[in-house]
């Protein structure tokens, strides 16, 4: 830093200098990227000390400038203009001027960095954001599926021949064999943990009563969606996501196919008719499996359990197990359908999407089952 005659201050880089005289900034020589550090920190505090108001920009003897360079100099400016000093550019090359021109960012509005959100105010937002991306859109899908579903009923033309046979098997015929044992081992503790304490109080019999009204009206059918969402419900939501990713659901809307009638529509068909006869399979071996611990632990013969069981059983336990079926099986199809277009990346994706569709699955048939238990009894 030096002093002249006719300059308050000049100082010099490697190849540039600048000098201030009276209300001007002359810069000389070339500003290129190296000068741009000092440049920007160091002028703005001098040219504060100089109290001026106005201030210009001579670029008569700069000889070359960088992109850099370029965005030093409004860099400068708006550096000032925060600082309460009106800067100008005036003079420069035709070279120096076409770069600047090149180069300017323009007149950008400026924006201000937003500040920390409060509680309330995530809140909301987070509430806003579920009920528009999941909760409308969900209803939305639900809306076409079932539009659909009802609309191809009488457009057989429309269906792929023998798939929603190919669809019961995969989602129902394969999952008999796993919701058997499930039921029969629900039914066998159910039974197995009661039989003591119905024994303190000598009420061997209702053991009958407890298998089988738990069965028919609750766990059978609770136990057989559960299994369903877990087995049946991931596999949709892997087969569509995998669709997405692969562009297939893209091929299809190329050949003028809609995705929904393609590939959901035959699944929720093949979900809405095996899943009353998985319901059934679930009751009959959740009672015999009852039975058996009847007979093991309370010396309750096959044929007392029975004729117990006739009286116990009534219409309204059958059609309340037939309404939560199709009610579970519209949750699951739709659960797995949904998270399945939603997939946005590739093998990762199809992960995530398959996981959290069975937690979601599962978790609106448990409330489901509360709403539907509340309404029936």
């Amino acid at each position: 830093m030096a002093k002249t005659q006719d300059a308050k201050y000049i100082a010099s880089g490697k190849d540039f200098v600048y000098r201030f005289q009276q209300n001007t900034l002359f810069l000389t020589g070339k500003l290129l990227l190296p000068e741009t550090i000092w440049f920007t920190k160091k002028i703005p505090r001098e040219i504060k000390s100089f109290k001026e108001v106005n201030v210009v920009l001579n670029l008569d003897e700069l000889k070359d400038i960088d992109s850099a360079g370029v965005m030093a100099l409004f860099h400068l400016k708006d550096k000032l203009r925060k600082m309460g000093i009106s800067a100008r550019i005036e003079g420069g090359s035709q070279s120096i001027l076409g770069k600047i021109d090149l180069f300017s960012p323009g007149h950008l509005p400026d924006h201000e960095m937003p500040g920390k959100k409060g509680f309330f105010e995530r809140t909301g937002e987070s509430v806003i954001h579920f009920f528009t991306e999941y909760v409308f859109s969900f209803i939305l899908l639900a809306a076409d599926v079932f539009f659909w579903s009802v609309a191809d009923i009488f457009r057989s033309r429309s269906r792929r021949k023998g798939e929603v046979s190919n669809q019961a098997v995969l989602i129902g015929v394969n999952a008999a064999l796993i919701v058997i044992f499930m039921s029969f081992v629900i039914g066998l503790v159910i039974a197995l943990q009661s039989s003591g304490q119905l024994r303190n109080f000598g009420a061997n019999i209702y053991i009958v009563d407890l298998t089988v009204i738990s069965m028919m009206s609750q766990m059978g059918p609770l136990i057989t969606a559960i299994l369903v969402a877990g087995r049946s419900g991931s596999s949709i939501a892997a087969e569509i996501a995998s669709m997405k990713v692969t562009a297939e659901l893209n091929a299809l809307k190329t050949m003028g196919l809609n995705p929904i009638r393609f590939v959901v529509v035959p699944k929720l068909y093949a979900c809405l008719i095996t899943m009353p006869f998985l319901i059934i399979l679930a009751n009959v071996f959740g009672i015999l499996g009852g039975g058996v611990a009847a007979y093991i632990y309370l010396d309750i013969t096959p044929e007392i359990f029975f004729n117990r069981m006739g009286s116990v059983m009534q219409n309204k336990d059958l059609i309340t197990a037939f309404v939560k079926s199709q009610v579970y099986a519209s949750l699951i199809v739709l659960t797995g359908s949904f998270f399945g277009f939603r997939v946005v990346r590739g093998a990762e994706g199809v992960g995530k999407v398959t996981t959290t569709s069975v937690v979601v699955s599962i978790s609106l048939v448990i409330l489901a089952d509360s709403i539907l238990g509340l309404l029936f009894y």
